[in-house]
């Protein structure tokens, strides 16, 4: 398609740059503009300053980091804009960020973050969600189309980048999840290009597929030999915008935010780190095997002294300490220890805490279990536990005591 109209794009990122060199490569005339001076790739071509790139453009097209690099390029080329100009922001910002430039620039203005990576962006299968008044969306939907497919979001400019918002948190999750099949699969000794086989078979496929070159890889070679597509730094930047936007807590921000693996490495290596270091999970380990044997050394091998056990039994709030807790085992398994099972569900660790759960199932009971953990001179140990008595499935409540170790 050939155009006589003149496209800016101020940002020349990985985003930005494919954006760039797809809108040339369909006919648009297009000038670029980073503030870390690289050059546009493509047919696009490359202005000094921001200044000389928007002059003349009839659509603006950001395509920066976050809210505050949209806000800062905005205010500097503000008097430099054309009066009919579309600014069409395809960045990844805060709801109220995206509705604080609807309103600076009214009608002109259209938010567009996008779904999908670089590749897509080069290919023109971009998914764009545009929120924009009606004669601003007509205008800039043949850019947009040239992009990919167009959405228009039923709502404002903060709801489409809620929406995008929200895609990425099922992409961050996504991510973790496949971590964790790759690190059981890691402990079983299974080779990691045949779980991967398999796991592109079921729900991740899509995933694994995707970034099978860095699932394959050592993370340093991944990291040399393959471009990152989406950034483990821009990921966690985005979960932590959900999080404050929505005030929940999310467990994929956080974590996220603690991968040890680059930012600016491509967020499939934040699944193929490791798991901490196995330090950690000592104090639980002796706490099972407390329960395994009625032993209370092994609890207070797992405890500090000045721990606490706290729940509700028969009814009522309880705080044992550590004496009192270890006071419930007689030394001896319970009678019914063959068909016990305890399990480790998650462990999280932030420097020198950590918090962890537990699921055991005894019987007509299952205890879930809160760890509270610290790292002092001698080692990890457990500082508080709280647990949640609750029937199992298999055995209907029927009253009687409760049961987490031989009368808790």
């Amino acid at each position: 398609m050939n155009s006589p109209h003149t496209i800016a794009v101020l940002g020349l990122g990985r985003m930005g740059d494919a954006i760039a060199a797809r809108l040339a490569a369909e006919g648009w005339d297009v000038v670029g503009w980073t503030r870390s001076g690289r050059s546009a790739s493509g047919a696009a071509r490359t202005a000094a300053d921001p200044h000389e790139a928007v002059t003349k453009a009839d659509f603006v097209i950001l395509a920066l980091f976050d809210g505050a690099a949209c806000r800062r390029v905005l205010e500097d080329v503000g008097g430099s804009l054309r009066t009919d100009a579309i600014v069409l922001n395809t960045s990844t910002i805060a709801p109220a960020e995206a509705s604080q430039l609807a309103r600076r620039f009214g009608m002109s203005y259209v938010h567009a973050p996008v779904l999908g990576s670089v590749p897509a962006a080069t290919t023109g299968t971009l998914q764009v969600l545009a929120a924009a008044g009606q004669r601003a969306f007509d205008r800039a939907r043949p850019v947009l189309e040239a992009l990919g497919t167009v959405r228009r979001v039923n709502g404002d400019a903060g709801t489409a980048a809620s929406l995008k918002l929200i895609a990425n948190s099922s992409l961050a999750g996504a991510v973790l999840a496949l971590r964790d099949s790759l690190r059981q699969s890691d402990a079983l000794g299974l080779p990691r290009a045949q779980a991967l086989d398999v796991l592109e078979l079921g729900q991740l496929g899509g995933l694994v597929a995707r970034k099978r070159a860095f699932l394959t890889a050592e993370p340093a070679t991944a990291t040399a030999t393959a471009t990152a597509q989406f950034t483990v730094g821009a990921l966690a930047k985005d979960m932590a915008l959900l999080a404050a936007a929505s005030d929940a807590p999310l467990r994929s921000a956080a974590e996220l935010a603690r991968t040890p693996a680059d930012p600016e490495s491509d967020i499939a290596l934040a699944a193929t780190v490791p798991a901490g270091h196995d330090a950690v999970l000592e104090p639980l380990r002796a706490y099972v095997r407390g329960h395994a044997t009625g032993d209370a050394a092994h609890f207070r091998d797992a405890f500090l002294p000045t721990a606490h056990v706290e729940g509700i039994r028969d009814g009522a709030f309880v705080s044992w300490p550590l004496d009192a807790y270890c006071a419930l085992f007689p030394g001896r398994p319970a009678p019914g220890e063959p068909a016990r099972s305890r399990r480790i569900d998650t462990v999280d660790v932030h420097g020198t805490v950590a918090t962890a759960t537990m699921t055991l199932s005894h019987g007509a009971d299952t205890f879930t279990d809160v760890f509270l953990l610290v790292r002092s001179d001698v080692g990890w140990r457990i500082a508080n536990k709280a647990y949640h008595r609750h029937p199992s499935p298999a055995h209907p409540q029927v009253g009687g005591r409760e049961s987490e170790g031989f009368a808790e």
